[in-house]
């Protein structure tokens, strides 16, 4: 995934650098774990986008971290993805 345009070491580390300079918790990535796979956008292109999935993690929620144990629930709603006509994003909500 390094090589795919938005994911290459250029923007990660930047992504990865405003996180720690801002002081940023992923709360997706909190509640999920680390290997987890986690995608919030799949690309059209694909004729089966759920039998393929090869999706990315465009959509993210950062909170403080004074909030990161507030943090409840985490959803990821990829069941939307499937509804006719639907956006190439799926929403990304938390409840704290």
């Amino acid at each position: 995934m390094l090589k795919v345009v938005s994911h290459t070491p250029v923007e990660t580390d930047a992504l990865k650098a405003l996180i720690a300079d801002g002081g940023w918790h992923d709360a997706v990535r909190g509640h999920f774990g680390a290997d987890a796979r986690l995608y919030s956008w799949w690309s059209y292109r694909a004729r089966d986008w759920a039998a393929s999935d090869r999706g990315r993690r465009l959509d993210h929620i950062w909170v403080s971290h004074d909030l990161a144990d507030a943090v409840q629930d985490v959803s990821i709603h990829r069941a939307l993805r499937g509804v006719e006509k639907p956006s190439d994003h799926v929403p990304v909500a938390i409840s704290i």
